[in-house]
């Protein structure tokens, strides 16, 4: 019970949830005052979640249950992989060895089950959307799992989660580091195209091809979906607080940290226009994976 409890609830899918979803609106919120606008009030995404719940699901002719199945293996992956991050943050104990590797993983999930749903629709503007994510995912992966490499070489070759908190806590937050610098701009800039948002909405990007991936889905798989982009505003901030600046786990430090690293995602958000693929690849497999393999190069020399 206190398993099923951790993954299903704390710090698991209901509280990832109902704190990503917080976390969008903080981003809605910032993005309209930067447009002087007034923005949505708290409870907007949790209104737009029931109500989308109620909607029709209107199914194209496509491959039935593998388009109504997909938006769940994306959440219930990314559900799993922020109980694991939660339980390494509060309890380090309840880590496993090698969590980091089923972590990344895990955070792959959702890019693929919207690969997967899209290609299953059968309509020409999803189908432009999911090669493109495909695309993407190509081109940031490298220098996320570099950022992590550097990482593990700084923490001694641990590859557990919670063993790398604990050499913080020990020995001072990694991103107070040369590498731990170079490895958090590489890892950051991954973060921001796995959250699918500006300048690397590229699957998606409304004015091009109307919601590309989404462009079929409606009512409750379309809900699943917004609520995995919702925790994925959980997951991703904790998990850098996690790596980089785990000197202090206590709530009255990862909030501040949390709140600061969602503020720099809307910054960068409304501050530059959406790339095309071609050069957000050329960006992820140029200056970003060069700055990835430095700081996997200056943590192997100690710095």
């Amino acid at each position: 019970m206190k398993i099923l409890f951790g993954y299903l609830i704390f710090p698991g899918l209901l509280f990832a949830s109902c704190v990503g979803l917080l976390a969008c609106w903080f981003d809605r919120k910032v993005s309209a005052r930067l447009q002087w606008r007034i923005g949505p009030p708290w409870y907007q995404n949790f209104v737009d979640i029931v109500k989308l719940c109620g909607k029709e699901t209107i199914i194209p002719e496509a491959n039935r249950w593998t388009f109504l199945l997909s938006p769940y293996l994306g959440l219930l992956s990314l559900a799993l992989a922020a109980a694991i991050i939660g339980k390494a943050l509060i309890s380090p104990l309840e880590s496993f060895y090698g969590d980091i590797i089923v972590i990344l993983y895990l955070l792959t999930m959702p890019a693929i089950s919207m690969i997967i749903g899209a290609s299953s629709s059968r309509n020409p503007l999803a189908s432009v959307g999911a090669s493109r994510e495909m695309k993407l995912i190509l081109g940031y992966e490298l220098p996320f799992v570099l950022a992590l490499i550097s990482i593990i070489i700084k923490c001694q070759g641990t590859i557990q989660l919670s063993s790398i908190i604990n050499y913080q806590i020990n020995f001072g937050s990694n991103i107070f580091s040369i590498s731990g610098v170079f490895a958090f701009i590489a890892a950051f800039f991954a973060m921001q195209a796995k959250l699918a948002v500006a300048p690397f909405d590229i699957s998606e990007a409304e004015q091009e091809i109307m919601a590309g991936t989404l462009i079929e889905y409606s009512g409750l798989p379309l809900a699943v979906f917004k609520l995995t982009k919702a925790v994925f505003f959980y997951t991703m901030p904790v998990l850098l607080i996690s790596l980089f600046m785990a000197k202090d786990t206590s709530w009255m430090f990862v909030i501040p940290k949390y709140i600061g690293i969602l503020f720099l995602i809307t910054l960068v958000k409304n501050t530059n226009p959406r790339m095309r693929i071609d050069q957000a690849l050329r960006f992820f497999w140029g200056p970003v994976t060069a700055l990835a393999l430095l700081s996997v190069i200056l943590s192997a020399m100690g710095l």
